[in-house]
């Protein structure tokens, strides 16, 4: 089912969007975007967050769980047992209002905890949330690329729905490998601009990058207004597609957050 789009209903936000991403046909290190904004509307500055809510499923064996979480602030424990929080994180201050976990190791029970994938440095963190504050949810899905290659690839449970080229970073800023997840899903403010019509952002970081703008530099799969730069070496870190491809995996497909990502150097 098509996800549904929704406009930010905040007074004013400041967006380091996709900091990790080059913002033109060369690389660069972002852009920011700065917007004020009323319930319901959305100015042509801003990005627009996009609802990707999945009703609650049990989950089978060869199927990502998704932890979404139901209050404010999440207490993230370095152990299971710990009784202080290492970190808390806001999802009041995220560009969506969403928060999402990958789930690696589900709690016992309703008092327990889950063991989840963070959003944080460095990359690949875990830590524990109490299992009453986030709702499960789950999918069979998985996104492989493959940089060598220049090649996205999306599955759904075997079988290949996309397999497309992509542009990645260049060597001072390349894209890191590793495992990361879908963590928000975003509408840049216009469709013909560098980020193209859809931009994901994940829950990884550029290596390269500290920070940019005042915010941390986070790495993305987006589309882009230089398609003929696609299958090159040429972002400050992202994964660009065209943008039938986004369209694709946003309008037609509907992916949800949560989706693993894993990214071969």
């Amino acid at each position: 089912m098509p996800t549904l789009i929704r406009r930010l209903a905040i007074a004013v936000v400041t967006v380091v969007f996709l900091g990790g991403c080059g913002s033109g046909g060369e690389a660069s290190s972002g852009t920011t975007s700065t917007t004020t904004t009323t319930a319901g509307s959305t100015n042509s500055t801003a990005p627009t967050a996009v609802d990707t809510t999945s009703p609650p499923t049990v989950a089978t064996s060869d199927q990502t769980v998704v932890a979404r979480a139901e209050v404010d602030v999440v207490d993230v424990f370095d152990e299971e047992t710990s009784t202080e929080p290492a970190r808390r994180l806001d999802r009041t201050t995220e560009v969506t209002g969403e928060l999402v976990f990958v789930v690696e190791q589900r709690a016992t029970g309703a008092d327990g905890r889950h063991l989840v994938q963070l959003p944080v440095r460095p990359n690949g963190s875990t830590g524990w949330v109490r299992a009453a504050d986030v709702s499960l949810s789950s999918h069979d899905y998985r996104i492989e690329v493959t940089l060598g290659e220049h090649e996205l690839r999306l599955v759904r449970a075997g079988e290949v729905l996309i397999e497309a080229p992509i542009g990645v970073g260049t060597e001072d800023t390349p894209t890191p490998g590793g495992t990361y997840y879908l963590k928000e899903l975003l509408q840049p403010p216009e469709p013909d601009g560098p980020y193209g019509t859809y931009a994901y952002g994940l829950s990884g970081f550029s290596n390269e990058l500290e920070s940019f703008a005042g915010g941390d530099a986070v790495i993305g799969i987006h589309g882009t207004n230089r398609p003929d730069r696609v299958g090159t070496d040429v972002s400050a870190g992202c994964i660009r597609v065209t943008n039938d491809v986004m369209d694709r995996m946003v309008e037609e497909i509907g992916l949800p957050l949560g989706v693993p990502v894993t990214i071969e150097a």
